[in-house]
Formats: C-alpha cells, sequence, structure tokens
C-alpha cells in the first residue's frame, strides 16, 4: 500500500486525529441552515440564497431575460445570486432581474458573443495543454495554457485571444501540465492503472454500477477492489475523449449493494441527488490519493486539451487533485452529487487548475439514476430532495485504504455486500 502525504497547504482542513471528523462536521446537512429569500414587500433586494437555490434561479432568469442574460454566478460571501445583463435600450430587464432578488450587474459581452469567441479558439487554438470557459465573474472568457504551450504554439494562442477583440478573453500561464489523473493511489484497479470511484448508481435495467472517469474506463474493461485481485466490475458505457469524460462501470455481482453516501474518514455523508454546478459556489471533492480537498467552481462549459484529445462539456475548478484521485466524487456540503474528477494541472502542494465531468450530464448519457429512489439527472433542480446518490473516493469492494484528509489512510467505503 502506498503511503500518501499531506501537504502543508492542506493544514487547515487536515488538523491531526479530527480530520476526518472536522471535515466531515462542516459538510453535515444541519450544519447549513437553510435561508430564506427576501419578503415579497423587499423584493427589489438581492435575496440571501443557497448555492443550489441560486442555480435555480439563475435557470429561471435566463429564461426571462432572453439575449440579455450573459451569465450569472453565486457570491458566496453574500449569499447571492449575482446576473449579468446587457440592458441594450431596455432596462426593463434589470428591473426584472432585481425583482426576482438577484443582484444585477450591466457588462458588455453577451452569452452570444462569448460562444463565438470559443468556437473561433477551437477552430484556430486547440493546442494540446489549453483549456477555455467563459467566467462570468469577468465576462470573459479564461484561456489557460499549461507549461508545454511554448514558443510558435504559445504565439498561435495569443494572436487568436487578440482576434477575439479588447475585453473578450484574457490568457493565464499555468506552471504545471494538464493531465488526468490516472495513475497512483489507492482506489480502484485494473493491470496497471489506478482509479476513484465516483458515485454509487443504479444502472438503467436496475443493476448496481457506479460512474468514474471515461479515461479509467477506456483504459481497461475490468476493475477490482484491490491491487492485482479479482474483477468486480466491468465497463458497461465510457465516453472519452470527446463530449465528457465519464464511464458507467457494473458491478458483477447483482446483489450488490451500492449505498448513497460519501465516506469522509470517520463518517459518511448521504448523498440526497444531483445538481449542476455554479460559478462561485464552494464543492467538496473526495479522492483515493489525496483525500477530502475543497474549493471553488471557476467555470462552466469547460473545453479542455488533453494530450489524448479534447474534452467538452466540463467543470473548472481550483479544488486541488492528483493521479489516482480521477472519477472521484465532487460534491456540496449539503449533500448534492456535482462532478467527477477528470484531470488538470498542478497538485494539491502548489494548486492548479481542474477539471470535472457533471454528474448530471453523466447521468443522462448512460441512463442511469441515483440512489435507491431512482433520482436521475433532471430530477434535482434548486437543491430540492430527488433521491439517494451514491458514495465517493473508493470502497472496500470498488477501493482499497484510501487516503483520507489527514494522511492517515482511512478507507473510502463504497460498502457492498454479496
Amino acid at each position: 500500500m502506498s503511503h500518501k502525504r499531506i501537504p502543508k497547504r492542506k493544514a487547515a482542513i487536515a488538523v491531526g486525529g479530527v480530520v476526518a471528523l472536522g471535515a466531515a462536521a462542516i459538510l453535515l446537512p444541519n450544519a447549513n441552515a437553510s435561508q430564506d429569500g427576501a419578503p415579497d414587500d423587499a423584493a427589489a433586494a438581492p435575496r440571501t440564497l443557497k448555492a443550489a437555490d441560486a442555480s435555480d434561479l439563475a435557470s429561471r432568469l435566463a429564461g426571462l431575460l432572453g439575449d440579455a442574460f450573459a451569465g450569472s454566478y453565486y457570491d458566496g460571501e453574500n449569499k447571492q445570486l449575482v446576473v449579468n445583463v446587457v440592458p441594450g435600450d431596455d432596462n426593463n430587464v434589470i428591473v426584472q432581474a432585481e425583482k426576482a432578488g438577484a443582484a444585477v450587474r450591466e457588462v458588455d459581452n453577451s452569452l452570444t458573443e462569448l460562444a463565438a469567441g470559443s468556437r473561433t479558439l477551437k477552430s484556430e487554438a486547440t493546442i494540446p495543454g489549453t483549456s477555455w470557459a467563459v467566467d462570468p465573474r469577468t465576462n470573459r472568457i479564461l484561456v489557460t495554457a499549461d507549461s508545454t504551450v511554448t514558443g510558435d504554439r504559445w504565439n498561435r494562442l495569443e494572436s487568436t485571444v487578440r482576434g477575439l477583440g479588447p475585453g473578450m478573453a484574457t490568457v493565464k500561464k499555468s506552471a504545471g501540465t494538464f493531465r488526468t489523473f490516472a495513475s497512483g493511489g489507492d482506489a480502484i484497479f485494473s493491470g496497471g492503472a489506478r482509479c476513484s470511484l465516483g458515485f454509487n448508481v443504479t444502472a438503467g435495467d436496475g443493476s448496481p454500477a457506479f460512474l468514474t472517469a471515461g479515461h479509467c474506463g477506456v483504459a481497461a474493461d475490468q476493475w477490482s477492489d484491490a491491487q492485482g485481485g479479482q474483477p468486480i466490475a466491468t465497463v458497461d458505457q465510457a465516453v472519452f475523449p470527446g463530449g465528457g469524460d465519464f464511464a458507467l462501470v457494473t458491478y458483477d455481482d447483482p446483489a450488490t449493494q451500492a449505498p448513497s453516501e460519501v465516506n469522509l474518514g470517520d463518517q459518511t455523508l448521504p448523498i440526497s441527488g444531483a445538481a449542476e454546478a455554479t460559478v462561485g459556489q464552494e464543492v467538496f471533492r473526495m479522492g483515493s490519493t489525496t483525500g477530502l480537498a475543497d474549493g471553488q467552481v471557476l467555470g462552466l462549459d469547460a473545453t479542455v486539451n488533453y494530450p489524448e484529445g479534447t474534452v467538452t462539456g466540463l467543470i473548472q475548478t481550483n479544488v486541488c487533485a492528483e493521479p489516482g484521485d480521477s472519477g472521484g466524487s465532487m460534491f456540496t456540503r449539503d449533500g448534492l452529487a456535482i462532478g467527477l474528477t477528470s484531470g488538470g494541472s498542478g497538485d494539491c502542494t502548489s494548486g492548479g487548475e481542474t477539471f470535472f465531468q457533471p454528474v448530471t450530464t453523466a447521468l443522462e448519457a448512460v441512463g442511469a439514476t441515483l440512489g435507491a429512489d431512482g433520482a436521475g439527472a433532471g430530477d434535482q433542480a434548486g437543491g430540492e430532495e430527488a433521491g439517494a446518490g451514491q458514495d465517493a473516493g473508493a470502497g472496500e469492494e470498488a477501493g482499497a485504504g484510501a487516503g483520507d484528509a489527514s494522511g492517515q489512510g482511512a478507507q473510502n467505503h463504497s460498502r457492498t455486500s454479496h
């Protein structure tokens, strides 16, 4: 068994023997009291919202405002939804957004213009080691280039960004190298590959299964809970690269019990359903190499150009991850499944960019549901309970002991029985 290290930057999460308990305590649903919006007679004031409720409001405002809607993000400090609008000659769109309870900000770039810029980047600058996603906080496309993008490739990228026009995109250099996190760590094993189990689900035919990263699913057909052990699950579907990074893996024993929970070390967090990510939202990640880590959502519908190929539709975050964390679960403190770890740059010492496959998209694509109540991709909106969900990290039947946030080697249980 490999030994896990705990970098100094995670000391705030992992303090001595209280790591898993301390981290779990801030995640438990009752630690996050529900907050109501403003009363009707103060409808023009921004409402106080949880992130999941902000996502629901953003979806409704996108339909209400039409072309004037230019994206949104969650202000975690003030617990408000900030909505970008391109007002034009109609100031009524601002009034509508404010009445709905959002904090409104006027911006220059419409979603149509930003989408056109992303298409230009795809056609002219699909360079391995680059990524881009719309950042609603700056109302620009955030383009990132890793350390391999140099010389003519860097010049080509810069020239393409300049060609989009002023105020449309910004370029950021990353010290690391974009890669999938498919090696190292104790989790699910197949040959020389090691990944993390994401979320336990029910396949379309009713059989027990789990979601993990697609690049793990295309690497091998069968997966074990121990290195060199007998396979316990077989890949049913896998997508990578292309329109996602996800795989559905079915347990070989149809009697397997696959609980809807994330193991945080000494406690488990029940998963009540799946939800869409919101920019600015606080999220947590569990993986078999680095255990528990947290951070924020930075961008949606991100395009990442890995060495293996281009992947679209991902969530960009600043949550750290390392090899072996691939496929691991990303979730909220109140138990909503958000994403599956795909890849990125950096590590949990220096930080970096990380990308996640949205769980809702994966569920819809493979025809699976979360938990005993069968909550599917469309059954969880705005944080409403939609059924049970899964297990994260890796379990006793879907992964060996994974390092918790303290590096003590606590197991990520996805306890199954036969």
